[in-house]
């Protein structure tokens, strides 16, 4: 079974532990690697819908790891018990909705050793709300798979909220010390998108004009985080 690039970097973060759940498990691909690659020892492969939780069945059968892996439906983490795993990915949806999926239930993720999140969009949502919650950020990943940049959190609840600059939720602090090469293209690619919306704005409202300025910033920002690479 080959993984792609971004479900390989996610598998990638994973240290060896005994239990996992992953939320939006979908066809339930990186349970079964990680169950099969001997990282994890068990794991819980959950989702919000019928389908996908069918196919991780068919796909947990296909491979012989029934007994290391269940598969359960529900939404969040509410298909686990206080304690019941170690680690929790939850991947593949918006940065709006992990936030709220970790809010729903705090009582599991406080037991958490730490969890693996991958938005696909609003990235910057999820940093501010871990920052400011009393979340440590412990690492980050970022990868380029079909055309498509992937962030990927690596994250620990710790009760200590800390108060950031807000462009580092935008750009991740931890890949921009790592000068990670895909966060070059990544820079590149926002400040391309950040000009083009700039250029569109016109200044008759007030919400344009301070907008405009906003981006401004923002730009300015960016181009210097370039000089780092």
């Amino acid at each position: 079974m080959e993984l792609s690039i971004r479900l390989k970097t996610i598998a990638s973060m994973i240290e060896e532990c005994n239990s996992v759940v992953d939320v939006g498990t979908d066809h339930g691909y990186v349970p079964i690697y990680l169950v099969k690659n001997s990282i994890i020892e068990s794991a819980i492969a959950s989702d919000i819908n019928k389908g996908p939780v069918e196919k991780a069945t068919n796909n947990v059968l296909s491979n012989n790891v029934s007994n290391q892996i269940s598969c359960r439906l529900g939404s969040g983490l509410s298909t686990v018990k206080k304690g019941e795993v170690q680690v929790a990915i939850i991947a593949g949806m918006g940065g709006n909705l992990i936030r709220d999926i970790l809010e729903a239930d705090l009582k599991v993720v406080k037991e958490l050793k730490y969890m693996i999140l991958q938005p696909v969009q609003n990235a910057e949502v999820l940093r501010e709300y871990l920052y400011s919650t009393g979340y440590d950020i412990l690492d980050e990943e970022i990868c380029m798979d079909d055309g498509k940049f992937y962030e990927i959190i690596k994250a620990k609840y710790n009760n200590k909220p800390v108060v950031m600059d807000t462009i580092y939720y935008e750009i991740s602090k931890i890949l921009l010390e790592k000068k990670h090469l895909v966060m070059q293209k990544f820079i590149e690619h926002k400040l391309q998108k950040y000009s083009q919306i700039y250029d569109t704005l016109n200044e008759d409202k007030l919400s344009s004009k301070n907008r405009k300025m906003q981006l401004h910033d923002i730009i300015i920002r960016l181009k210097e985080f370039l000089k780092c690479f």
